[in-house]
């Protein structure tokens, strides 16, 4: 499960453009809280803490406890990180409320493991990911820092989809229409051409059949 993160914060008086840019030359990056059924919280945080957690690598599905904005801290969500084309700073954030027993959706990394106990792999196979990311359906305060994927037992030309993946517990994935692929063992580039050299053999071959055939 991820780590719940802590960010301060405090409240914005002032909103716009000009404001805005007032504040990030001040190292400080402007942000909104919404949701939750409540009118939306104008912040601003400060720009080393919160580059700080994006360097965490999760920073996206987990709980972020928002505090100096009211009276006690706000459980939150990071929904957008927006950052400058040219510096790569952050520049705004949008941070959703959430209760504490919430369902949320949440983008989660896919993590593939078992790789040595795949036979495709082991003959020169490649994986090859469709999904680096899944979209689940979980408790605000049980979101998985990653789901497992085991490509154990695969073959080339085997093919990972979402009904073949344990998830965690509680968790549901929010694409529920098609059973979607995660990724797939393909043939490395010598493999196929191996492959492809040997159709064109046989294609050859039957066409001499079909002229010898045809010759009698």
């Amino acid at each position: 499960m991820s780590d719940t993160l802590n960010l301060s914060a405090e409240t914005r008086e002032r909103v716009g453009k000009g404001a805005s840019r007032a504040l990030r030359r001040e190292g400080r990056v402007p942000a909104v809280i919404y949701g939750d059924k409540q009118e939306p919280l104008s912040i601003h945080v400060e720009e080393r803490e919160l580059i700080k957690l994006l360097g965490t690598g999760h920073f996206m599905n987990s709980i972020v406890m928002v505090d100096g904005a009211g009276s006690s801290a706000i459980r939150t969500l990071p929904k957008d990180v927006a950052f400058d084309p040219v510096t790569d700073r952050p520049v705004h954030v949008d941070f959703l409320r959430v209760a504490k027993n919430a369902t949320v959706n949440v983008a989660v990394p896919v993590v593939f493991v078992d790789e040595d106990a795949a036979p495709g792999i082991k003959k020169g196979g490649v994986l090859n990911v469709v999904r680096h990311e899944l979209e689940l359906v979980v408790e605000a305060d049980k979101i998985p820092e990653a789901v497992e994927v085991s490509l154990k037992g695969l073959e080339v030309g085997d093919t990972v989809h979402i009904s073949n993946v344990k998830l965690p517990r509680g968790a549901e994935s929010a694409i529920d229409d098609r059973d979607f692929t995660i990724a797939t063992i393909i043939a490395p580039s010598a493999m196929k051409s191996e492959a492809g050299e040997a159709e064109a053999a046989d294609a050859v071959e039957a066409t001499e059949q079909t002229a010898d055939s045809d010759g009698e």
